[in-house]
């Protein structure tokens, strides 16, 4: 009887430390624990803030010098956004020599929503002001996009523009 008592001690133990070592890495093992944006402030930070620029880089625009632009594209996007980016290049390049247009844009704000060592999501909102000197017409436009970037030789490149 005192065995039997002994082993059935022994397997309530066992059952409850299992269950305890379960639910324990049940909690540290969360999407929450797993992305970096929400205990990563150095690498969030290095993100938004690399993003922004590329964003800037690549959505600022001059007819009179269109170089910039096309060399800011070649480094900073890649995969659907580089191809976005060009379909979106090539019309601009027709129509913006005949308008005179420069093209401005200023990121307001950037907010990473997911992030690994590998890749990010962010939330971005910022304005691009247009100005054609053919009619002296100026406007301003805002934006929200999703952006998508992958980390590569330890810089970021957006891989992904998603207006929403």
């Amino acid at each position: 009887m005192m065995r039997w008592l002994a082993m059935t001690a022994a397997v309530v133990l066992l059952a409850v430390g299992a269950f305890g070592f379960v639910r324990d890495h049940q909690l540290r093992d969360t999407d929450a624990t797993r992305n970096h944006a929400l205990v990563d402030a150095s690498a969030t930070s290095q993100v938004q803030s690399q993003v922004s620029q590329a964003l800037v880089k690549v959505l600022s625009y001059d007819y009179a010098d269109p170089t910039p632009t096309q060399q800011a594209a070649a480094k900073l996007l890649a995969g659907d956004a580089r191809k976005q980016y060009d379909t979106l290049f090539t019309t601009l390049q027709q129509k913006a020599p005949g308008q005179q247009l420069v093209l401005t844009a200023e990121v307001q704000s950037a907010a990473v929503k997911t992030l690994t060592d590998s890749t990010a999501t962010l939330l971005v909102f910022l304005d691009q002001s247009s100005q054609r000197a053919t009619d002296k017409q100026a406007s301003v436009s805002a934006a929200q996009l999703q952006v998508d970037a992958a980390k590569v030789g330890g810089s970021w490149r957006i891989t992904g523009l998603k207006p929403l």
